[in-house]
C-alpha cells in the first residue's frame, strides 16, 4: 500500500480526511494533519435513503442521552488510552464528534464506496435504518486524569474513584476506565454501529477495555414513557427524575457554580454498575416476599400502601401487628430521597442478558444500571451505602462492574469536541 506525502497510509488519511473535521479549527492539534475535512458533500442525503425515524440533536447545551427521554437499546463501552501524548487524546476527541455528528443525523461517518482498494470508511451496518433517536454521550474516567497527559490539575474532586462499598463483587474486567461510550437508540444495530466505529476510529490510540449491550430500559426518564420493568419483574424506577422536572435537573443532575473546574460545568457525572440478578432463586420466592422485598406490588407498581403506581409512599403505615407496611429494609425505603439526606440520582439503566454463567450453569443476565448526578460521592456512594448493607434485594443481586465518567457539556457547534478546553 503506498505511502502518502505525510507517511501515512493512503486507507489512514482517507479515515483522517472523513472523520477529522471536527479538528480543522485547532491549529496545534491539526499540525502534521493535513487534508482533515468530512466530505459531506459525497454522502447521501439521509432522507432519501433510510428510514424515517426521528432525530435527537447532536449539538446542544448538554450532551443527549442524559436528559433525552430514554431510548430502547443501549451500547456502552470503555475504553483504556494507550497513546502517551495529549495531541493524540485531543486528535480522538475530535475524530469521534465528527462521526458522532453524522451517525446521530443517521448517516454513515464517510464513504463506503470511493475507495474499492481500502476498507470503507464506516462498516455499513446501519445503513438504511436512519438515526432512530440516536445519542452519543461521551465522559472521561479518573485514571485519565493520571500522569500521561499532565491533566492532573484539571481533575473535578467529584471524580475521586468510588470507594469499596458494601457487597461489592467487583471483576477488574469489568470496571473502570479512561474514556466511556454511550450509545443509546430505538435500534440495537444502531447503537452498536456507534461503538464498533468508535472502536475503529481509536485504533493506535485507545482500546475497549469492556462493553455492554443492554435491552429494555429500566428506568422512565419522561412524564410521557410508561415505567418499564427489570427483569425480577417489577417496574423500575417510578421515582426517577423525568426530563421536564427543570429544577431536579438543576439540584440534582447538571454541574454548576459549585464545581472546582469549569470545564464541567453543564456537565454531569455517570455511575455504571454491572449487577448480577440471581433469577433462578428469585424466581422460588412468592410473590408477598417479593413484593416486601421491593415494597411495591408487582402488578400495578403502586407501593404496598396505594392502589396505583405514583401514589405517594407512606412510609409511616402499619399492619395490624404493628409492623411497617412497607419493611424498614425494603428497596424502595431504602432509596427513598427522604432517607439520603433528600438526595436523587438520574437512572438511566437496561436490562442485559450475557448467556449462561459458565461456573454456575445459571444465567448470566441482571440490570445495567446507570446513574447521573452532579456529586457521585455526595448522591450515589451515599445511596448504595445503604443499599449494599441493608437492601432486602441484595440475597438476589450482586455488583460485578463499576465504574465513574465526568460527563463534560455538550458541543456547541461543528468544530468542537470533548474536552477541548483541557486538551488543547
Amino acid at each position: 500500500m503506498a505511502d502518502d506525502t505525510d507517511g501515512t497510509t493512503s486507507s489512514s488519511a482517507s479515515r483522517r480526511r472523513f472523520l477529522g473535521g471536527a479538528l480543522g479549527a485547532v491549529g496545534v492539534v491539526a499540525a502534521g494533519s493535513a487534508g482533515f475535512g468530512v466530505a459531506r458533500a459525497s454522502e447521501p442525503d439521509a432522507s432519501s435513503t433510510s428510514k424515517a425515524r426521528p432525530r435527537v440533536p447532536f449539538y446542544a447545551k448538554h450532551q443527549a442521552g442524559i436528559a433525552t427521554p430514554a431510548q430502547d437499546r443501549l451500547a456502552f463501552a470503555a475504553f483504556d488510552v494507550t497513546a502517551y501524548d495529549k495531541q493524540s487524546v485531543a486528535v480522538l476527541m475530535g475524530e469521534w464528534a465528527a462521526a458522532a455528528a453524522q451517525m446521530t443525523k443517521g448517516l454513515p461517518i464517510g464513504s463506503i464506496e470511493t475507495q474499492p482498494q481500502n476498507p470503507p470508511i464506516d462498516t455499513g451496518e446501519a445503513l438504511g435504518l436512519g438515526a432512530s433517536n440516536l445519542t452519543v454521550t461521551v465522559g472521561f474516567g479518573p485514571s485519565l486524569f493520571d500522569k500521561r497527559f499532565g491533566l492532573a490539575s484539571k481533575k473535578p474532586a467529584a471524580l475521586a474513584d468510588l470507594p469499596p462499598l458494601p457487597g461489592d463483587q467487583l471483576r477488574k474486567e469489568l470496571s473502570g476506565g479512561d474514556l466511556c461510550v454511550q450509545a443509546c437508540a430505538d435500534d440495537p444495530t444502531v447503537a452498536f454501529h456507534v461503538i464498533r466505529n468508535f472502536a475503529r476510529i481509536a485504533r493506535g490510540t485507545a482500546v475497549m477495555k469492556w462493553s455492554q449491550l443492554g435491552f429494555g430500559r429500566t428506568a422512565s426518564t419522561s412524564i410521557h414513557q410508561p415505567t418499564e420493568r427489570n427483569l425480577l419483574g417489577f417496574k423500575d424506577g417510578t421515582k426517577n427524575i423525568k426530563d421536564q422536572d427543570v429544577s431536579d435537573f438543576d439540584d440534582y443532575v447538571w454541574v454548576g457554580d459549585e464545581t472546582d473546574q469549569d470545564w464541567m460545568k453543564g456537565g454531569s457525572y455517570l455511575v455504571s454498575r454491572r449487577i448480577a440478578m440471581h433469577i433462578e432463586s428469585w424466581d422460588t420466592d412468592y410473590l408477598a416476599d417479593q413484593e416486601n422485598v421491593i415494597g411495591r406490588k408487582k402488578v400495578s407498581g403502586a407501593p404496598l400502601t396505594g392502589t396505583h403506581e405514583f401514589d405517594a409512599i407512606d412510609f409511616a403505615a402499619k399492619r395490624k401487628n404493628g409492623k411497617p407496611v412497607i419493611e424498614q429494609n425494603a428497596h424502595i425505603r431504602l432509596a427513598a430521597p427522604q432517607f439520603n439526606g433528600g438526595q436523587k440520582i438520574l437512572r438511566r439503566g437496561y436490562s442485559y442478558t450475557d448467556g449462561i454463567d459458565p461456573d454456575t450453569g445459571l444465567l448470566d443476565a441482571g440490570l445495567f444500571f446507570i446513574a447521573y448526578q452532579k456529586n457521585p460521592h455526595d448522591q450515589f456512594v451515599r445511596i448504595q451505602r445503604k443499599l449494599g448493607q441493608y437492601d432486602l434485594l441484595n440475597e438476589y443481586i450482586e455488583h460485578t462492574g463499576s465504574a465513574l465518567f465526568a460527563v463534560p457539556p455538550g458541543l456547541s457547534e461543528p468544530g468542537d469536541w470533548w474536552g477541548k478546553s483541557i486538551l488543547t
